[in-house]
């Protein structure tokens, strides 16, 4: 026999379903989880992000020989910190160099840069967002490429003060 509201328990409600999918879609949800008597909806939306880990081959250990007992103790060399301080993704997305492909980059290796000068665009779902420096000096290197995926926290350019 059927419910009073004509929803057979265990049918799917398309209806129901589609909304859930325009409200999403409105408000950028991209996850949604819902039950309610016993029934059960996980909704996802928008690509699925898979980490592939790269197939790595590593040598075999290298032993070190014994040094000679008269040797002196040699400090161990500490890697050169790269000067100047980077500027950093405040968001995820797709990192693009210049407004267009025809048009030229916002800034290049040697541009002086303000707080508000505008140094790239990350795009994230459609959405183009233009990212100042936020800090003045003069990029002396450029660490991401154009269309390349960026993480939030990712250096973008290292710039040193002038």
């Amino acid at each position: 026999m059927a419910k009073p509201d004509g929803a057979d328990k265990g049918s799917f409600d398309l209806d129901k379903f589609r909304r859930l999918l325009q409200l999403m879609e409105k408000h950028g949800v991209t996850e949604a989880n819902l039950q309610k008597d016993g029934e059960s909806w996980k909704v996802r939306r928008g690509p699925k992000q898979v980490a592939v880990a790269p197939d790595v081959t590593l040598p075999p250990p290298v032993v070190a020989a014994p040094a000679p007992a008269s040797a002196a103790p040699v400090a161990a060399e500490t890697p050169a910190k790269p000067a100047g301080i980077t500027i950093d993704a405040p968001t995820v997305g797709t990192f693009y160099s210049s407004p267009t492909p025809e048009e030229p980059e916002f800034v290049n290796v040697g541009s002086t840069v303000q707080p508000d000068t505008t140094i790239c665009i990350i795009e994230a779902m459609k959405v183009f967002n233009q990212i100042p420096a936020e800090k003045a000096g003069r990029i002396v290197e450029v660490l991401v490429a154009n269309g390349d995926p960026v993480e939030f926290g990712q250096p973008l350019f290292r710039i040193e003060s002038v």
